[in-house]
């Protein structure tokens, strides 16, 4: 930290460390953050944070990120930790907030991206879009009888969890001419009733859904809500859709259900131990302590890769230009407010 000179005021210029930046963030973040030293490092942090900035008074990461109590501690001068997302549970936040460091998430980004992205999947599960490309690319088959899909057209569509995302997935189920269902644990009534959507409880709601769309956070009540339990009874031939966090859904019961074919498929851009499927050494790295849980979602995550009538994609749900120039533009926001000792957006732990 030191001061420079401006006009006839002293202004404080911060040290932030920016991590994995997408292409062409680092532009905006620069403008953005003008005035201030901002230090990108080109790859995700996970085990330790780089000696280079360990100094920075603000650090921020995006999901593929983990920030732990042991990183938090070798960075002595740490104000703030900006995430660059909504979901927080890969940052130690309980423990950077006991320490006075200010931790920051994105509330609002990229709604309409995230729904657009998971009806794509929905259409390309429900038409076989991908699977009869496939074919076509790698074997040349064109029997349109193994390609045999439905309208989604009448179909009921459950909705878990109606923020922003949530609520955006409805609207556009409205389009398609769908019965809408949705289980909230705060219903929004006045939005029910204006776009015919119907609040009733997760399991009603799994044994009606002919397509289950997940948007809520990860959370110790979320956790493996989508579960063998809750699978079992739901109805016959349902397709689950997750682009909200991996750890909603259980994959192993996921993959079993649909062998056995009480699940028909599933679009998934999230799933759990998403890390290892980029970085598979990591498992092997002695200092790695991973679950037998973990070893089991991650043969799973591979079992469902193979599927044909499952379609995973790499956590790219909010990849679009507007979404990232928002995420970028609040997160710049968040780090010049926490400096200014008036933090926006604080993660509530």
């Amino acid at each position: 930290m030191c001061a420079m000179q401006a006009g006839s005021s002293m202004m404080v210029v911060m040290k932030i460390a920016y991590i994995a930046p997408y292409e062409g963030e680092a532009e905006i973040a620069k403008k953005v953050l003008a005035g201030h030293e901002v230090v990108f490092v080109d790859s995700p942090v996970r085990t330790e944070i780089p000696e280079h900035i360990r100094d920075a008074e603000a650090l921020s990461v995006f999901v593929d990120s983990v920030v732990t109590e042991a990183m938090i501690e070798s960075m002595p001068n740490l104000q703030c930790i900006a995430l660059r997302s909504t979901g927080f549970d890969h940052v130690a936040c309980v423990y950077a907030q006991e320490k006075g460091i200010t931790v920051s998430y994105v509330p609002h980004y990229g709604s309409q991206t995230v729904a657009e992205y998971a009806f794509a999947l929905i259409l390309a599960l429900s038409r076989k879009a991908y699977a009869a490309y496939d074919a076509l690319r790698s074997d040349g088959e064109r029997d349109v009888k193994k390609y045999e899909g439905f309208d989604l057209r009448g179909k009921t569509l459950g909705v878990v969890g109606t923020g922003a995302i949530g609520r955006h997935v409805c609207m556009i189920a409205q389009g398609f001419g769908m019965r809408i269902v949705a289980h909230d644990l705060f219903p929004n009534e006045t939005f029910a009733a204006a776009h015919g959507v119907t609040y009733m409880s997760f399991d009603e709601l799994m044994s009606q859904s002919d397509i289950v769309s997940l948007h809520v956070p990860s959370s110790k009540e979320n956790y493996h809500m989508i579960n063998a339990d809750s699978l079992a009874t739901a109805k016959k031939g349902i397709y689950v859709i997750n682009t909200a966090r991996g750890d909603l859904v259980d994959t192993v019961a996921l993959t079993k259900a649909i062998e056995e074919g009480q699940v028909a498929g599933a679009g998934l851009d999230v799933y759990e131990g998403e890390q290892y499927i980029t970085d598979e050494m990591e498992l092997l790295d002695a200092d790695t302590d991973v679950a037998t849980e973990t070893w089991q979602a991650f043969a799973a995550n591979h079992a469902l890769l193979d599927m044909p009538n499952v379609i995973v994609t790499p956590h790219v749900a909010f990849n679009s230009i507007e979404a990232k120039q928002e995420i970028t533009q609040t997160t710049a926001e968040n780090i010049l407010k926490a400096f200014a000792k008036e933090p926006q957006f604080e993660v509530q732990k």
